[in-house]
């Protein structure tokens, strides 16, 4: 019996496959436990729609990634800091700083999580700091440290 996958199944397969399996397992198993429905025309056609609307649905978020990028690239964020003598501040600059002095200071919604910094800011100075708004994209941010 052809069967298609509401959830991925250990040695089966993973969620929307089409799995041939016998009538016992999927009725006693898979049916019960609705991790399956038969693959029968109006299920297939469901399957396809669904296919089709999250290609849709990905497409938008990475257009969506992309001018987030964009956007991101022409601005420049500047964080406060303390600091003593030859530049050197007290502290380090971190993600959740940067996300905070973004909203504020350009109204830019970037997740703490998503900012990588290479390696610790803890001088006055600008940097770039990588900012992974995708799996496919990857925006540059300018951060600017000036004492405070």
């Amino acid at each position: 019996m052809k069967v298609i996958l509401l959830h991925d199944v250990k040695s089966l397969g993973k969620k929307g496959e089409i799995a041939e399996v016998s009538d016992g397992y999927a009725k006693n198993f898979l049916f019960t436990k609705k991790l399956a429905v038969e693959a029968n025309s109006k299920n297939m056609n469901d399957l396809k729609l669904k296919k089709a609307n999250d290609e849709k649905v990905a497409a938008q978020n990475l257009q969506n990634a992309k001018d987030l990028a964009e956007k991101i690239a022409s601005k420049t964020v500047v964080v406060k800091l303390k600091a003593g003598e030859g530049g050197k501040t007290f502290g380090s600059v971190s993600n959740k700083e940067i996300a905070e002095e973004a909203k504020a200071q350009h109204d830019l919604d970037i997740d703490k999580k998503k900012i990588v910094i290479n390696d610790p800011i803890k001088s006055i100075g600008t940097y770039e700091v990588a900012v992974k708004l995708h799996p496919q994209v990857t925006g540059t941010l300018k951060v600017r440290v000036e004492e405070a």
